[in-house]
């Protein structure tokens, strides 16, 4: 079922109800979703007479053809759909809020004796998973803390009761090492390894109260039946353990299950700084930077960026603290300012993260933007060049045997392919195989015209000596010899020719410079010859206009039996075998009356 559309002129037709809105251009194509409390009415306030609206929004309304709605239950289901929507679609006046890459989890597994292992999928049925981990660093090292702490099998055995009746397994090193105590033998039972199991669950839900109680216990047993060596491993752990807690601990306990989201906004970039904490642990960081579309308010981004980050992080907590002053309730969980205490900390904490975020953000772009790619330096280095070769055009010729000569022009800007500035070239007027007359010619062609300011800061010729002297010749004529560097890169030996040196250039292999000219000159090589192919294939597949006979009936023939030529020479019958005689006699007909008139 087909989704009813509205037109900017029938508004009037939608609900009053909560829910989401779609706006499409004339291409069909979602340009921006919102949510509201009111679909009628915050719909309305786009085209309402007299509202001044920014450049932006007021653009994108001028490209609005239709309106979808789904109306929903409320305002935070609103919200859900909307983040969902946004990932999917990317519409082009709505914020970027993408999701970041995969994080890794801790899964345990549901085996009979459970394994610990790291994963950056979630499938729910596989296991209990636990995360996300900010890092790759930051989850290996918890699970090297809860190696040292429990003992749990890390092999991939199949240990169902049958198989370790029959004794199908035997103890590995880690058994040995007392990293496992072997179920795989039946030295340990399932009561017993789930034991461990628990343990490990209560650290990763940052219980450790628990877990200590339960290792001095076992320290003090150990002590009391003289087990000083026993004791001393248990003391061990518990000094493990601490070290890990005051690493994770970083707030008061007893504020519990808590999002902290701090957001500050520029004219066209939001920073946004996210903390999870769970249990009085921070479990999970993240920051973002949010490119704005519509110039829209900090206020208006915040319940769909907690919305975002939530899904990230799999959070249930039932209150977000933010760095506004806002007091809103949103399904399951509640948005406030705290003014004081822990929580104004937290929120603090989260803010000077936004604020790193920013900074960092800042200082990318203007070092990307005041400086040069590095490789570019190297190359004009390399070359001993005038200037960076910021624009760099390469060329190439092919033809088979002199048939249908053509020439390529790829164009590299900043070190990358321009490819709107690539450009094909048939050969006029040259006859047979010759590629430097082929090269004069194009390069005449390309350049002959060009103001200076339409020059490249390098031409890279693929080729040896002769295909240079023949651009250099082109230049020459042109007026332009001088005024622009050119060079050629001979295939065999990776070459470099300059004009009137005798002797070549050889670049080191692993040359980040010698890597770019060869991405250059395999590109034009790559673009010549598919051009080439192109125009063969032309030629090859061009059929004479036979009257009652189309193309695709002649394509068959050709795949049967070759080429036209045989089609040409194949009887009546051969003929009729393929295509059905009536047009079989057609066609026959047809080469007939051919030969008689030659």
């Amino acid at each position: 079922m087909e989704t009813p559309r509205y037109t900017p002129n029938a508004i009037h037709h939608l609900p009053t109800l909560p829910g989401i809105y779609l706006f499409y251009n004339q291409k069909e194509e979602v340009i921006y979703v919102g949510k509201a409390k009111n679909i009628k009415k915050r719909v309305s306030d786009y085209f309402a007479t007299g509202k001044v609206h920014n450049l932006k929004t007021a653009r994108m309304i001028t490209q609005i053809a239709s309106i979808a709605y789904t109306a929903l239950n409320s305002e935070y289901e609103a919200l859900l759909l909307e983040n969902n929507l946004i990932k999917s679609l990317q519409p082009r006046y709505n914020i970027l809020l993408k999701d970041g890459k995969t994080y890794p989890y801790l899964c345990i597994t549901s085996d009979r004796f459970p394994k610990v292992i790291i994963t950056r999928k979630t499938v729910p049925p596989l296991g209990k998973y636990y995360g996300p981990f900010t890092s790759s660093y930051a989850i290996k090292q918890t699970l090297e803390v809860i190696k040292k702490l429990f003992t749990f099998r890390t092999c991939n055995y199949n240990l169902s009761e049958a198989n370790i009746t029959k004794n199908r397994f035997k103890v590995c090193l880690d058994y040995h090492l007392g990293h496992c105590k072997g179920p795989c033998q039946a030295f340990q039972d399932a009561t017993d390894y789930q034991k461990e199991i628990d343990r490990i669950e209560a650290l990763l839900k940052n219980n450790f109260s628990a877990v200590k109680k339960e290792l001095k216990e076992q320290m003090l047993t150990a002590a009391q039946l003289l087990d000083y060596k026993q004791a001393q491993r248990f003391k061990e752990k518990l000094m493990v353990l601490d070290q890990y807690q005051a690493k994770s601990v970083v707030i008061n306990p007893l504020v519990g299950d808590l999002d902290v989201v701090a957001i500050i906004s520029d004219q066209n970039h939001a920073f946004v700084g996210y903390l999870h904490i769970k249990q009085g642990a921070i479990s999970f960081t993240q920051h973002r930077v949010l490119t704005k579309k519509l110039e829209e308010e900090v206020a208006d981004l915040v319940p769909l960026v907690v919305c975002a980050l939530r899904s990230c992080s799999g959070s249930n907590a039932p209150e977000v603290l933010v760095n506004l002053p806002l007091n809103l309730t949103i399904g399951p969980f509640s948005i406030t300012m705290p003014k004081i205490g822990d929580k104004r900390k937290l929120v603090a904490l989260a803010l000077q993260n936004a604020l790193l975020c920013k900074k960092d953000f800042l200082h990318q772009r203007s070092n990307f933007q005041a400086q040069p790619n590095l490789t570019l330096v190297t190359l004009q280095h390399d070359l001993k060049l005038k200037d960076v070769p910021y624009w760099i055009e390469c060329f190439d010729n092919s033809n088979i045997q002199g048939d249908h000569p053509v020439a390529a022009m790829v164009c590299f800007k900043d070190g990358r392919p321009s490819k709107k500035d690539y450009r094909h070239y048939h050969i006029k007027t040259v006859v047979g195989a010759n590629d430097c007359a082929s090269m004069y010619e194009i390069i005449k062609r390309r350049y002959g015209s060009k103001s200076e300011e339409g020059l490249p800061h390098l031409i890279v010729i693929d080729g040896g000596k002769g295909q240079l002297n023949a651009a250099l010749r082109a230049l020459q004529e042109s007026g332009i010899y001088g005024k622009v560097a050119i060079i050629s890169i001979a295939k065999r030996l990776e070459e470099l020719y300059f004009p009137n040196d005798p002797f070549p250039l050889y670049l080191n292999k692993q040359s980040s410079s010698l890597k770019l000219l060869q991405q250059l000159r395999n590109e034009a090589h790559r673009f010549a010859i598919t051009f080439h192919r192109k125009q063969r294939s032309k030629s090859i597949f061009q059929y004479p206009a036979i009257p009652g006979i189309g193309p695709k009936t002649l394509d068959k023939l050709v795949g049967h039996l070759g080429s036209f030529k045989t089609i040409q020479a194949s009887s009546l019958a051969a003929l009729a075998a393929i295509i059905g005689p009536s047009k079989a006699k057609r066609l026959h007909d047809y080469f007939l009356t051919q030969n008689r008139s030659k």
